[in-house]
Order: C-alpha cells, then sequence, then structure tokens
C-alpha cells in the first residue's frame, strides 16, 4: 500500500507567496533595472566611489526602478488586460494591485532614504530623478512631452553618481547632457514594440505622434549624440576607442532591429530596440570609466 502523504496548510501559504514574490520581479521590468542598475553601479566605481559608496548608489538605483516599474504596471493594468497581455502579471492576477501599490510605494521610500545617507544634494537629485519617472507614468506617458521625463530622469542619474562622493563635486555639463540624451532615445526604443497596443488603448506620446519610422531614427540619432557627447565632452582630442563607439551606437541598434525583423521569434514582443539602447549604454560607461578620472 502506497504511503498517504498529507497536504499541509503551510505549503499553500509557501506557494501564494512564491507567486507573489515571481510576480512583483516579473511586474518590475527585471530587464531595464537590472541594466540601469548595472550602469550605475559601474559609473560609481568609475569616478571612485568605495566599495560602500557603489552598494549605496547601486541599492538607491535599484529601488527607484522598482518603484517605477511597479507603479507603471499598476497603472497600465486596465490597459495591459485589454490587449491581453498574459506577461504582465498585475493585470493577468497574478499579484494583486494591493501588494504591487504597497511595494511601489515602499522602493520610493526606500530610494529617497538610502540617497539620503549620502549628500543632501545627491539626495535631492535622486529624488527629482525619481519624481519624473513617475510623472511619465503619469500624466505625460500620453503626452507630446512624454520624452521630457526619460531625459531627466537619466539625466539626473550620473549627477546623483557623481554628487554623492564625499565633497559632492560637480558633475561635467556633458555628462549630464550625453544621459538625458541617451534616456531620450531610449524612449523612443522602448515604445516601439508597443505600438499596436498603445493605439488600441489610447496612449499618445511623443513617440506615437512622429509614428514608427520616425522614431527608428529619433532613437538612433539621440543614441549617436550621447555616445558623441561623451567622446568629445571631456578635454582633449578623441580617442580612436570613442570613435568607435560613436560608429558601435549607429550599427548596433540596425543590427538589433535587422536581425529581429529577419528571424522573429513566434509570440514573442520585438523588443530589440531596447536592448539595443542598454547596449550602447554599457558600452558608453566603460568608455567613461577606462578613458580616466572624470570629477
Amino acid at each position: 500500500m502506497a504511503p498517504s502523504v498529507t497536504r499541509l496548510p503551510g505549503n499553500d501559504q509557501t506557494s501564494v507567496m512564491s507567486s507573489t514574490v515571481l510576480g512583483l520581479v516579473r511586474a518590475s521590468h527585471p530587464e531595464p533595472t537590472a541594466a540601469v542598475t548595472t550602469v550605475a553601479g559601474l559609473l560609481a566605481a568609475g569616478i571612485g566611489h568605495p566599495p560602500g559608496g557603489i552598494a549605496t548608489v547601486a541599492l538607491t538605483v535599484a529601488a527607484s526602478q522598482f518603484a517605477v516599474g511597479w507603479t507603471n504596471d499598476l497603472l497600465d493594468a486596465d490597459r495591459d488586460a485589454a490587449v491581453g497581455r498574459t506577461d504582465k502579471p498585475v493585470a493577468a492576477g497574478v499579484v494583486s494591485r494591493r501588494t504591487v501599490a504597497v511595494a511601489a510605494a515602499l522602493a520610493a521610500v526606500a530610494t529617497v532614504a538610502l540617497a539620503s545617507t549620502t549628500t543632501p544634494t545627491a539626495a535631492l537629485w535622486a529624488t527629482i530623478g525619481l519624481l519624473s519617472a513617475l510623472l511619465y507614468d503619469w500624466p505625460l506617458k500620453s503626452t507630446p512631452v512624454s520624452v521630457v521625463p526619460y531625459a531627466i530622469s537619466f539625466g539626473a542619474l550620473p549627477g546623483f553618481v557623481v554628487l554623492a562622493l564625499p565633497g559632492a563635486p560637480a558633475p561635467p555639463a556633458w555628462l549630464i547632457g550625453a544621459a538625458a540624451l541617451l534616456g531620450a532615445g531610449a524612449h523612443f526604443a522602448n515604445v516601439l514594440p508597443d505600438f499596436a497596443d498603445d493605439a488600441r488603448t489610447g496612449v499618445r506620446g511623443l513617440p506615437h505622434r512622429i509614428g514608427p519610422a520616425g522614431s527608428r531614427y529619433a532613437a538612433v540619432g539621440l543614441l549617436v549624440a550621447a555616445t558623441g557627447a561623451l567622446v568629445l565632452g571631456p578635454p582633449g582630442p578623441p580617442s580612436g576607442v570613442g570613435l568607435a563607439a560613436i560608429a558601435a551606437a549607429v550599427v548596433i541598434p540596425a543590427g538589433f532591429w535587422y536581425a529581429s525583423r529577419t528571424s522573429p521569434r513566434a509570440g514573442a514582443r520585438p523588443v530589440a530596440a531596447f536592448r539595443a539602447v542598454m547596449l550602447v549604454a554599457l558600452i558608453d560607461v566603460v568608455l567613461l570609466v577606462t578613458s580616466g578620472r572624470l570629477v
């Protein structure tokens, strides 16, 4: 006779908890969250933060990304459900809206608290970056100025990292400008996979108003401009590596988009454009941290 197995109530609770945690991770936009946090950590290391400072910068940026991602999915839940986005945990009912709302609020508080352990000016920049990104989630996402929060939040990122150093040195203007241009390019690239769904649900940001082709050109142009600012902004002549990075900012997005069009995966969202932006951003940061001291 086979032994009987008693079903313990705790097993159900563990399963629900695991499902909730996994749902929160998926709702946080894990890929961009990891990419932006990595970029911030590399930049912090490159400009001379000690290990503790690098950890504080990375945790602050990660908390901010969590807050923005969870808020985005919470506010978009009805639209995501209307277009059948089963990959969205809130819209699919995998995690409750209340849970996501509480998580987003806690992450926002953690962002400010962590940033406040650095310098007052750095904490201000981190808070501005967070508020700007939340304003994109609502109400600016569907307006002609939808690109502005991306530019402000990305521009605030290196400002926070530099100002978090002891003595709060002023971040170079070219570094802030390059990050703002990169953020603007990321906005145009990030929206490309969602044009059809956004049209069905009434989202009309700037990329939707200029169309897919215009958004692709805008994304590439802004990526090249951002990389150019990083290469030409610092004192001295540009290096060969820097010029190669500018070329990469043109070639990489084109390669990603071509590959996504010629070898599409069934049922997969075309996220090649955003991945191209993140790859260019990582190349730019590596270029920065290997080119000498920035501040």
